[in-house]
């Protein structure tokens, strides 16, 4: 298999200047600097008003491909914005780019989520859930089975030991999560939709005032749990944001604790992973996500106080 050219400013540079024809590129070329968030494909900065992605391999350029077909079907069910492409082709022989606008705010690792952001993330889910699975499927948007939640509590008990070695996490925490509960929050069949797949707080554009203004990195979209979704939210915005929009999406208790123990128990081992240099994300980023997906939920915190509080109750 022939090796990917890595990318540089120069091969940027050459691409967008040739693509931007209407006086967005000065006699020297448009400034360009690489992303630092991600990593599935080569992100840069165009100017102020564009973002190029590169993708550096054929899996990721098949994906990239069949991202830009999905927006255009995604778009009119959304309330929030996607990127919209000026520009697609080929970098080298087989690796696709596409030339986006740039969409206006920053990340909800940036901004807080408000109240009506939580709306536009209510939106984003109800919408997600109106595309019809057939049509994406058409796409070449793949089908992907349920997790077992079972076994990733699992996983979890044993990632929160070593956590627990490292005065990291308290494994006592799991424990709310039992065997018999882990299969009780089992994806339902029937239950399907498109989903996301990798709502991160760096693909949530959110506004200084905390609307969600637009949702970027389609390519891991997917048909599958509507639950993979919310635990996505839970680690970006934090388990209560999330699960008070999956309800106002119409989303029952099931998938919203479903979600929320998918977030609860993959924070923890990515968590252990990094701590034992089997991961590469950034520590201090893995800390915060892991109590994010760790709030809790207004059940969990009536239940809480009527432990804390039985003789006055």
């Amino acid at each position: 298999m022939t090796q990917a050219p890595t990318p540089t400013a120069d091969t940027v540079r050459r691409l967008v200047s040739s693509l931007l024809k209407d006086g967005a590129t000065t006699t020297a070329g448009p400034e360009v600097r690489p992303v630092a968030e991600g990593g599935e494909h080569s992100t840069w900065w165009v100017g102020a008003r564009h973002v190029l992605r590169l993708a550096p391999d054929r899996e990721a350029a098949v994906r990239l491909r069949r991202e830009l077909r999905l927006r255009d079907v995604v778009r009119p069910h959304l309330p929030v914005s996607v990127p919209t492409s000026v520009a697609h082709g080929e970098w080298a022989p087989g690796l696709t780019y596409t030339l986006d606008t740039k969409l206006p705010g920053g990340t909800a690792e940036e901004h807080d989520v408000s109240a009506v952001g939580e709306a536009d993330l209510a939106g984003l889910l109800t919408g997600l859930r109106e595309v019809p699975a057939r049509q994406a499927e058409t796409l070449g948007v793949p089908r992907t089975a349920p997790r077992s939640l079972e076994g990733l509590r699992r996983a979890a008990e044993h990632a929160a030991e070593r956590l627990a070695a490292a005065d990291e996490f308290d494994p006592v925490r799991l424990h709310q999560l039992t065997g018999p509960a882990a299969v009780q929050l089992a994806a339902q069949p029937g239950t399907a939709v498109l989903v996301h797949h990798g709502l991160k707080g760096e693909h949530l554009v959110v506004s200084a005032d905390g609307r969600v203004r637009g949702i970027l990195d389609w390519t891991d979209a997917a048909v599958g749990d509507p639950a993979e979704d919310i635990a996505g939210l839970a680690v970006a915005v934090g388990s209560p944001a999330a699960v008070r929009a999956a309800t106002l999406a119409g989303y029952g208790a099931r998938p919203c604790l479903r979600g929320l123990w998918l977030a609860r128990c993959d924070t923890v081992v990515h968590l252990a992973d990094r701590i034992q240099g089997r991961d590469t994300g950034a520590l201090p980023l893995l800390r915060i996500q892991l109590r994010r997906a760790w709030e809790a939920i207004l059940l969990e915190r009536v239940t809480e106080f009527r432990d804390g509080d039985a003789d006055e109750l």
